[in-house]
């Protein structure tokens, strides 16, 4: 048994039950962190309608979180999700803004007055956003077979 994510007619995933099950959980907890609507519909027949710019909203909140997310254990635990939205948002065709002001690195501004040193380096943001592309890549692949 499988379920289909679709935008219109054209489907952009086709998961087993299970993981559709598991990643709409996850949506689930996301879309209460982020206080927004992921723009995935209700199910109708194993199917769920994307709404392509609801999700990409959703998708760029989500990374905005992502990134600003100093917690090492959040930041771990939500990594797996994150590179799979990012996967069926390309999927759905949605562009994302990697150049955004959301993701630019904040130099010494930092939150706990440690400078670079956490993780807000222009070195630093480069490899959160290579790990993330290189993950959702990745995962764009496993979610094609």
């Amino acid at each position: 048994m499988s379920q289909y994510y679709k935008i219109g007619d054209r489907t952009l995933w086709n998961p087993s039950n299970g993981a559709s099950q598991l990643f709409l959980r996850h949506v689930a907890v996301y879309e209460a962190e982020l206080d927004l609507p992921s723009g995935i519909g209700p199910e109708q027949a194993d199917e769920y309608q994307v709404d392509p710019d609801a999700y990409a909203a959703f998708v760029h909140a989500l990374l905005r979180w992502h990134h600003r997310t100093r917690h090492r254990v959040m930041r771990r635990l939500s990594d797996g999700f994150v590179a799979t939205a990012l996967a069926l948002a390309e999927l759905a065709g949605s562009e994302v803004d990697w150049d955004s002001a959301d993701f630019a690195p904040r130099g010494c501004a930092c939150r706990n007055g440690h400078g670079h040193a956490d993780g807000h380096s222009p070195a630093a943001q480069e490899d959160w956003a290579t790990a993330l592309r290189r993950e959702s890549r990745e995962m764009v692949r496993s979610m094609a077979e």
